[in-house]
């Protein structure tokens, strides 16, 4: 299958995929558009493989031959011979949209465009494109080098052939893939943890239960590894906010329509475990 992967976004979710894929054999650019993100990301990337070859998961032969796979550059020509593109950007859609009309015009023709979006419609990115069909959702999780899930999704216009090719790239990253076949705002994994973390932010809020007893009800009571509010404060107040907002924009289902509080925390900076403060001090 094909080899040659481009990442645009060398963040939390860009750097891991380049990360996995690179592990797994694939030569891989990695773009971005400062010199200070590259660093960031490749640095990241250094630190992840050093922790698994510490903790005698990965040789370390094998961690500077996969380093050695990954190409960072800044210029946005470089992934024009990719076989797959993957955008983990910034969840806003205008910017997406920027991303994806320069890339119809870059790539070659049999290339897939993938969007790593956890909450937006594949067909609204795809739309911009020539090449609908060739446009396909692979949601990894964070952070991906640990987590096992991706989710594929189809947009209205995505192909049989581009789906079982985005499924070829995830397995061959060790990931196992679930399939969205109906292009939904939010998927399925988006929707069911923000229905979750909706609910349990206003449970909090109106003064229910205790962070603590809402995750530990969560952990003990239905086998979770991590209850909401930390996953929150995890993933980032503001990230699901932003998730969740998409969602309800999109399907006007109250259910997803985020509580105050949340928003007042993301206006006060306190977003999770990056800033120190979210629904827990860190």
């Amino acid at each position: 299958m094909a080899r040659k992967l481009a990442v645009i976004g060398a963040g939390l979710m860009g750097s891991g995929i380049a990360q996995v894929a690179a592990q797994a054999g694939w030569e891989v650019v990695l773009r971005d558009v400062t010199d200070e993100a590259l660093r960031r990301g490749t640095d990241s990337i250094r630190t992840s493989y050093d922790k698994f070859v510490a903790k005698g998961k990965l040789a370390a032969e094998e961690a500077d031959a996969a380093l050695a796979r990954i190409t960072a550059t800044s210029d946005l020509e470089a992934v024009a011979d990719a076989d797959v593109v993957v955008e983990a950007v910034f969840e806003k859609l205008e910017v997406k949209h920027e991303i994806f009309r320069a890339l119809d015009k870059l790539v070659k023709d049999g290339a897939i465009l993938a969007s790593n979006t956890s909450a937006i419609p594949i067909t609204k990115i795809a739309a911009v494109t020539e090449r609908p069909e060739r446009v396909v959702g692979t949601h990894f999780f964070s952070p991906v080098p640990m987590m096992q899930l991706c989710e594929l999704v189809r947009g209205y216009k995505t192909s049989d052939e581009t789906l079982a090719t985005a499924r070829e790239f995830a397995e061959s990253t060790g990931k196992t893939c679930i399939v969205v076949n109906r292009d939904v705002a939010g998927f399925v994994t988006t929707r069911l943890i923000s229905a979750l973390v909706v609910e349990a932010a206003k449970l909090y809020e109106s003064g229910v239960a205790t962070a603590e007893d809402i995750d530990l009800a969560c952990k003990l009571g239905f086998g979770h590894a991590m209850g909401p509010l930390a996953t929150a404060d995890l993933t980032g107040v503001d990230i699901l906010l932003h998730a969740t907002g998409n969602i309800y924009t999109e399907s006007q289902d109250e259910k997803f329509a985020p509580p105050e509080l949340m928003r007042r925390m993301v206006d006060a900076g306190d977003i999770g475990r990056k800033s120190g403060q979210g629904f827990y001090k860190h």
